[in-house]
């Protein structure tokens, strides 16, 4: 069980003055032997990127050969000060994303070292704005998506889980987390068996799978509809993505206070966990390899839904010619 790590993060995070220097220097005297923070800055504020390397005893950081799993906490803030006080529903995705951090540093520290290494990534901002949203208000972010991918997304990982708050829509109706199906490269594939035979032996229960439309897997500013930004380190990676979404049987806007319910996020961290002990084993695929070279060879690459559009980038040549 996670809870202990959880009330531990959740005390870390649920304040004014939450960084990222702290929550490093925590994470340190926890096992975490590499940290690092680095602030970016957009038009709206400010926020601390933090990315923490669990390193396996056959990772990549040690020349092996085992594969690396990405987890990353989406989020646009933890809170909306000064307009309400308070940790949002829309922070419960790096909650469980530094909650899997501290238990894998911890397990590392005390001798159960992972096959592959573990790469997480979030961001830490206790005074993000709010963004108006159908069916319920979002939270924005003081960096736009580009930075954010940017800072988040790394090359040496394998595969991604994106964990996000998904509780402002109509499509997903249960308490306690869902999956999507596998994307990569612009391809909503399959979902993949082995994370539903994870997710059910976390939870006791049947696997959660919600949906996707293709304009959830295409970058934001580009006037589509998005379910939210669970998706959208699919679009600066070609490695799986799949989203691990926070969900509630109700709509709950991104920016509202007290809308936390730790059982979920527990869920959703140690689902995190559970996948990066068999991922970085070899032991859990995203996808089948065989299902993907049938597709690309039967209908080509699909990677021009991984940028803005045809129209978008029309717009902007012709902007920079005059």
């Amino acid at each position: 069980m996670l809870f202990r790590p959880l009330m531990e993060i959740y005390d870390l995070l649920d304040k004014p003055q939450a960084s990222g220097n702290e929550v490093s220097d925590f994470l340190k005297a926890r096992g975490a032997l590499e940290v690092i923070v680095k602030k970016a800055s957009g038009n709206k504020g400010s926020t601390d990127c933090i990315k923490i390397l669990i390193q396996g005893s056959n990772g990549k950081s040690k020349k092996g050969t085992a594969p690396t799993l990405g987890i990353i906490g989406r989020l646009g803030g933890l809170g909306v000060r000064p307009k309400s006080a308070g940790f949002v529903s829309d922070g419960d995705g790096a909650l469980a994303a530094l909650t899997a951090a501290l238990k894998l540093s911890e397990m590392n520290r005390n001798g159960d070292v992972l096959d592959g290494d573990v790469l997480i990534a979030t961001h830490i901002c206790p005074d993000a704005p709010s963004l108006p949203h159908e069916p319920v208000a979002f939270m924005d972010s003081p960096i736009d998506m580009e930075t954010m991918n940017l800072m988040e997304v790394d090359s040496r990982m394998d595969a991604i889980l994106s964990i996000d708050t998904t509780k402002g829509n109509r499509v997903i109706n249960n308490n306690g987390f869902a999956l999507s199906p596998t994307v990569k490269a612009g391809y909503i594939l399959e979902a993949s068996n082995d994370l539903m035979d994870i997710m059910t032996r976390v939870t006791g229960k049947m696997p959660q799978i919600f949906p996707l439309a293709q304009q959830d897997i295409t970058p934001y500013g580009n006037d589509l509809h998005h379910l939210n930004s669970i998706l959208q380190p699919a679009t600066a990676t070609d490695a799986p993505v799949v989203g691990v979404a926070i969900t509630t049987e109700q709509m709950v806007a991104g920016c509202a206070t007290g809308a936390t319910h730790g059982a979920d996020v527990e869920a959703a961290a140690r689902f995190a966990v559970e996948t990066a002990k068999s991922f970085t084993a070899g032991t859990c695929a995203f996808y089948s390899v065989e299902e993907w070279n049938r597709l690309l060879h039967l209908y080509g690459k699909m990677e021009h839904f991984q940028v803005p559009g045809i129209a978008l980038k029309q717009d902007s040549a012709l902007q920079k010619r005059v």
